[in-house]
């Protein structure tokens, strides 16, 4: 089973490396890891933007075309929700009936977060209120993992926020992926 590596861990200067863990995580449960990482950084830097962008995208929707499952990163970047290309592709797995599993490595509520946001950044539009349900993010996206998928959201078990490359929470995901792929026996911690 081939999963697409979905969040914006791309972004990490250190993306190569990090994917290679990532990779090897998944191998141990019995998934080939697809992080979608652009190798060929060199030419795409000596192509006009417009032509870079497109590549990049086009380079991604045919990888997760060729995987048949995503497992996301789903951890806050740059504000209190998912990062916005992430989402994109989880709903691209979902809609096409491809199992979707998530993981954040933030235990803090999505409506925390807002509130947080709102108070260090002025919201444009006051007044607005953001949903509680104590859920991880805006309830779309946790209700797409769980109906892609089968299993909520992965968060750290012990309610404390992990670093945002820390890979402990990522390996509780994919034991979860691998059990309701069929591929492994239920994780142990439940």
């Amino acid at each position: 089973m081939e999963a697409y590596l979905a969040g914006p861990d791309v972004f990490l200067p250190d993306a190569r490396e990090h994917a290679r863990r990532k990779v090897e995580i998944c191998a141990r449960h019995g998934i080939v890891g697809r992080p979608p990482l652009n190798e060929d950084v060199d030419s795409l830097r000596a192509m006009p933007d417009e032509e870079a962008w497109r590549t990049i995208f086009r380079k991604d929707v045919a990888l997760m075309e060729a995987c048949g499952v995503v497992i996301a990163n789903l951890t806050p970047f740059r504000g209190p929700s998912a990062d916005a290309g992430t989402l994109v592709e989880v709903g691209w797995f979902l809609g096409r009936g491809r199992p979707v599993f998530g993981y954040s490595n933030s235990a803090e509520p999505f409506a925390e977060r807002s509130r947080r946001q709102v108070r260090a950044v002025p919201d444009p539009m006051p007044g607005l209120s953001v949903e509680g349900f104590g859920l991880p993010d805006n309830l779309m996206v946790p209700g797409a993992v769980l109906d892609g998928g089968g299993h909520p959201m992965v968060l750290p078990p012990d309610g404390r926020d992990r670093p945002f490359d820390a890979l402990d929470v990522f390996e509780r995901c994919v034991e979860v992926a691998a059990w309701k792929l069929g591929l492994r026996p239920a994780p142990d911690r439940g």
